[in-house]
């Protein structure tokens, strides 16, 4: 569907053609204006009218429909279109996804579609619309914006993976006995997806901004190199802060498998030493349970009493040799 359509004349919006067709051809006439159109997850038939009425490159508009794109920049012959994928945490689950925002940047003429609810656009024409000395610069005031906006917010995601992440380790280093390991490992892997579907996002979107930031770009303002650096040095930020999530919850990870390989250890040992034990006055009983014809001792008055002492000093020694060495 069709969000919001406008005309923007030296850097302010205007009233004029209800018309997409007839919008453009004004908004080329007079040179200083562009046409902003934004759809959110339009049909086919919705946006065939769009892309024919702006000559928009068919692989470029059935990337637009399809969605499930990576971050990239495509130059055609009479557009250039962008992908980004905005990402959103929800708190409640300390979840990650992340939608999809093509750009169509022309002459005089800017096309945005938007996939799912990650996009912040409506925020991004209101702060445009307040900012005239910005949007003088047409088309590529609002790639800049919109790529601004969805970078900074990727800073945010990464503080707030960062506070999740600290809990995590804080978790796998409690001491022994105070969790559940099953689910300890169970929300290390769901986090890794978690981190593992914001790096979707943010590394693929780094040599787009790069190409934006160097000259020579069609469609993009001779000026705005330097905007765009700044959005570039963000992106990298997020990007460095999500590889390091992705290290330290690899070693989080390594380290609670050594945890529960420990811990395995710990219990073998205690149930060989329990099994030392029982061994022993098993081992000497059934010494008298054989069937010997000669056995000198079974005619003396103390020999019961004295193999039961022998069982209890044999297990007692034993005992005391295993709690010295930490088997107990």
């Amino acid at each position: 569907m069709i969000v919001d359509c406008g005309i923007y004349r030296d850097g302010r919006r205007t009233e004029g053609p209800a018309d997409f067709s007839d919008a453009l051809d004004e908004a080329r006439a007079t040179g200083d204006a562009f046409v902003w159109i934004g759809l959110h997850e339009p049909t086919e038939k919705e946006f065939d009218l769009v892309s024919s009425e702006f000559a928009l490159h068919p692989l470029a508009v059935e990337d637009a429909l399809r969605a499930h794109q990576r971050p990239k920049l495509e130059i055609y012959d009479d557009s250039l279109f962008v992908v980004i994928k905005p990402v959103v945490y929800e708190p409640r689950s300390d979840t990650v996804s992340a939608g999809e925002l093509m750009l169509f940047i022309g002459d005089s003429f800017v096309v945005t579609v938007r996939h799912g609810e990650g996009a912040p656009l409506a925020a991004v024409r209101s702060r445009l619309e307040a900012e005239p000395e910005v949007l003088r610069h047409g088309p590529t005031s609002v790639l800049y914006a919109v790529s601004d906006a969805v970078v900074d917010h990727y800073i945010e995601v990464a503080a707030e993976l960062q506070v999740d992440l600290e809990e995590l380790e804080a978790q796998v280093f409690a001491p022994a006995g105070s969790g559940d390991s099953k689910n300890t490992a169970a929300g290390i892997y769901t986090f890794k997806r978690q981190v593992l579907e914001f790096r979707r996002a943010t590394n693929p979107l780094s040599a787009p901004m790069a190409r934006l930031s160097s000259a020579g770009v069609p469609f993009v303002d001779v000026g705005s190199q330097p905007f765009f650096r700044d959005v570039n040095d963000h992106l990298t930020r997020a990007v460095e802060h999500v590889e390091g999530l992705d290290r330290l919850l690899s070693d989080i990870l390594s380290a609670h498998l050594a945890q529960v390989g420990v811990r395995q250890n710990d219990d073998m040992r205690k149930i060989s030493a329990w099994a030392a034990m029982a061994a022993v006055p098993t081992m000497v009983a059934g010494v008298y349970g054989m069937n010997f014809r000669h056995m000198p001792e079974l005619d003396w008055a103390w020999t019961y009493p004295a193999v039961i002492v022998l069982m209890g000093v044999a297990v007692v020694g034993l005992y005391r040799l295993f709690k010295r060495r930490g088997w107990m």
